[in-house]
Order: structure tokens, then sequence, then C-alpha cells
């Protein structure tokens, strides 16, 4: 098919999720709604199309599978070490904003990395450099600059070049 008769036609996952979703929103198997979820699965995707851009696709899932587990597992530990931090002195922390150099060059994959690092307790980005080079990251606790910025770019930065192969 060419590009121009697959713009009519939405995703069949796209419609069939659609479809689903808005029977079981209305709870409602009538024909009325049954045409009316017809059309919206059918609409939306066509409405939205011109919205979607081309994006970096996951070369290597098993590889993304992993790294969701490796960052669920560090946002539990990261819980338990900012919990202490918090509840500890006061004194005792070191607040700051470390600058990290960027080996990815993709959007997707820096947003990922992005909202990575902002989900983990006790660190969160602040903005990108104008030219995508360089990822701004405020740490609620930084001893050593050096070690953090190592540890990001080798615990989350790596995988992500290999998931997307970037």
């Amino acid at each position: 098919m060419t590009r121009t008769k697959n713009r009519w036609l939405p995703s069949l996952f796209n419609f069939s999720l659609l479809f689903v979703v808005w029977l079981l929103l209305t709870s409602s198997f009538t024909i009325g709604n049954i045409l009316l979820a017809t059309f919206l699965a059918w609409g939306i995707p066509f409405l939205v199309s011109g919205l979607q851009s081309e994006t970096s696709k996951v070369r290597k899932p098993g590889k993304a599978f992993k790294y969701v587990l490796v960052l669920l597992g560090d946002i539990f530990i990261s819980n338990l070490i900012v919990a202490k931090q918090v509840l500890g002195p006061m004194h005792q922390l070191q607040p700051g904003f470390i600058a990290i150099p960027l080996d990815l060059t993709e959007p997707l994959p820096i947003t990922l990395l992005a909202s990575t690092i902002s989900l983990t307790p006790g660190t969160v980005s602040t903005e990108i450099s104008k030219d995508f080079k360089t990822l701004y990251v405020h740490a609620l606790h930084v001893s050593d600059e050096q070690a953090l910025i190592s540890s990001i770019k080798q615990r989350y930065e790596k995988p992500l070049k290999e998931i997307f192969g970037c």
C-alpha cells in the first residue's frame, strides 16, 4: 500500500485499542455505541496522524525489558537512600547541579534518559542544552560529581544507546 492509502486506515492495534477502551469506558454495548466506537477508533488516529513524527525505533527489545527492570530496581533502592538522607542530619546533604555530556543524538533516547533520571528519587533533570549535547541534572546529594556522571552514563545512557542503536 502506498502512504496515501495508509493515511486513511489506522493500524489494527490502534483501532482495536481505541474501540475496546471506548466500549469499556462507556459500559454500553448498544448498536449506536458500537457505531460510535468504530467512528472514534477510526477518526482519532486519522485526526492526529499529522501530529506524529518519525521516532527512533527500538532495535533491541530484550535490552529494553532489562532496562525497565534495572530502572525499577534503582527506583526502589533510591527511595531507601533518599529516605535515609532526608531523615538523617540535613547538614550532611550536598545538593548540586551537574552537567552530563551526552553521547545520545536522537530526541527519544535523550527524553528517556532525562525521564529516567527524574523518575529516580534524589535526582531530577532540569534542562538540556540547545545543541542537545549536555543534560543538566540536580541531585540531592553530590559527594563525587564525576562518579555520579559516570554512573548515569554507564547505567542508563549506554543501555539506551544499545536499545536504539544510536
